[in-house]
């Protein structure tokens, strides 16, 4: 916005001016504060406009004063300041590699050397063993040992390899289902 602007910004529901060092409402639910949603209201009743809208189980109008003209230039010149060197900076990174390249860079360490990732990888329970044990109960019956969630893990990486393997070749950074085989 620039210097000249006749008024600091408008009401998220009436759309009306709210005017440099004038009190204004905001919600005091963390959604509707965040920097680009940032609504604001320029009455009470407006904010409870927005509440059903919303769906907020609990929440409140915070009263608030606009600031004034000179300190709303200062913040717009330093935001504006402080975002010019991170565009550069995220240019020149990506016109240095290009994306192609970088997304083989990636991909192939990670099947290629599976010795050292296993190192690395943590080794715990992938299977929810109350989901399972309730469907082995169902089908069949029987009880199921504790040991067989580390078996059925051990499987599942398996597959998940195969499935990064296969996503890999594609070129593609997201294992899909159609990169798991087919159930027998």
């Amino acid at each position: 916005m620039s210097n000249e602007a006749s008024n600091w910004r408008r009401c998220s529901t009436c759309k009306k001016d709210i005017d440099f060092h004038q009190i204004y409402w905001v919600c005091n639910v963390s959604t509707c504060n965040r920097k680009r949603t940032g609504t604001i209201f320029c009455t009470v009743s407006c904010w409870e406009a927005h509440v059903p809208i919303m769906r907020h189980r609990e929440s409140w109008a915070v009263e608030k004063t606009s600031p004034t003209r000179e300190a709303w230039a200062r913040e717009q010149a330093a935001a504006e300041s402080a975002s010019r060197p991170a565009t550069s900076s995220s240019q020149s990174s990506a016109s240095t590699a290009p994306k192609r390249e970088s997304r083989r860079t990636l991909i192939r360490p990670a099947s290629s050397s599976s010795t050292q990732a296993s190192s690395e990888i943590p080794h715990d329970i992938l299977i929810v063993a109350s989901k399972m044990k309730s469907y082995i109960r169902a089908v069949s019956g029987m009880n199921t040992s504790d040991t067989s969630l580390d078996v059925l893990s051990d499987h599942v990486r398996a597959l998940c390899d195969r499935a990064i393997r296969e996503a890999g070749r594609d070129e593609r950074r997201t294992v899909m289902g159609r990169d798991f085989p087919d159930p027998e």
